[in-house]
């Protein structure tokens, strides 16, 4: 059986985004594209387990592009497609709508896959359940994207808002690598303050903690916050900032110390910040830009 640094559980989705001066543009995003994209780059091997409907998203095609990738591609009646509008410059404010949504991941969707991580993935409550977790915690590191568990969606509206996740105190103790942005760190702990948000996850169980911000990306181990700033010299590439960081953190992270792993993961995703679409570069394109920008 082959061996793979990350397993991302999550579907591709169907974006439309309209920034704040009106333009919109259609794209394939999700957090298993730019997570999966920015894995690879790096050097990882890495197995993806998209669910769609093939008629609209043909996983297959769509990471074709990239090596070290492997695509267990699964079905459902429909795929994901989100609307997505800016209300700000820095595209930190934006309101989302679902139009069409995947049926949820189930543990009997889930293959045998030889993988260090288990990385959850999804977009909205529903995506993915507790018992996924549960699952993947007897298998493998887990990491977990918790806007998958704090993003709801208005059955009449398809607004989707954000609150808290009622089990996080029984699942965040089986979680190796969580990632919040900080308004929803807010919303789990209360605190507006990232670094205390940070330690307060990981107190309630979480071992590492991501929390990122457009103007960096911390880090909380329980013994020390890292803190490395984002960079990039534009911001047309924005969408999937957080899955890109992520990503790239926890592979590196098999290998490397957190600090090492969040220098790569900040600059990484400071360079695919500044195109639209998934991280297309290479390690060594990161490693100019360490050179150039941080060091």
């Amino acid at each position: 059986m082959d061996q793979f640094d990350t397993f991302i559980i999550g579907q591709p989705s169907l974006d439309i985004n309209t920034d704040y001066d009106g333009r919109t543009v259609r794209e394939i995003g999700g957090a298993v594209v730019y997570s999966g994209f920015a894995a690879a780059a790096l050097g990882h091997k890495v197995c993806v387990l998209p669910k769609t409907n093939s008629a609209e998203i043909e996983t297959v095609a769509l990471f074709a592009t990239v090596k070290n990738i492997k695509v267990i591609p699964l079905k459902s009646p429909f795929s994901t497609s989100i609307e997505n509008i800016y209300h700000s410059p820095d595209k930190e404010r934006r309101s989302c709508r679902i139009l069409n949504r995947i049926e949820g991941y189930q543990v009997k969707d889930i293959p045998d896959v030889n993988a260090k991580v288990y990385h959850f993935a999804g977009l909205m409550r529903g995506d993915i359940g507790n018992s996924l977790i549960e699952f993947a915690e007897k298998k493998a590191l887990v990491a977990v994207d918790v806007q998958c568990l704090l993003r709801y969606v208005d059955k009449t509206t398809g607004e989707m808002s954000f609150h808290d996740w009622p089990e996080k105190f029984a699942i965040l103790p089986k979680v190796r690598f969580l990632k919040t942005d900080a308004a929803e760190a807010e919303i789990l702990t209360g605190s507006r303050c990232r670094v205390e948000a940070a330690k307060i996850l990981h107190g309630w169980g979480a071992a590492e903690v991501m929390i990122t911000h457009n103007t960096e990306v911390i880090v909380y181990d329980g013994k020390k916050i890292y803190t490395e700033p984002l960079k990039p010299r534009n911001l047309s590439g924005r969408s999937g900032r957080g899955d890109t960081c992520f990503s790239a953190y926890i592979t590196e992270r098999l290998s490397s110390s957190a600090g090492e792993a969040l220098l790569t993961a900040a600059a990484l995703v400071s360079l695919k910040m500044e195109k639209p679409g998934p991280f297309a570069g290479s390690r060594a394109d990161v490693e100019t830009f360490i050179k150039e920008f941080y060091r």
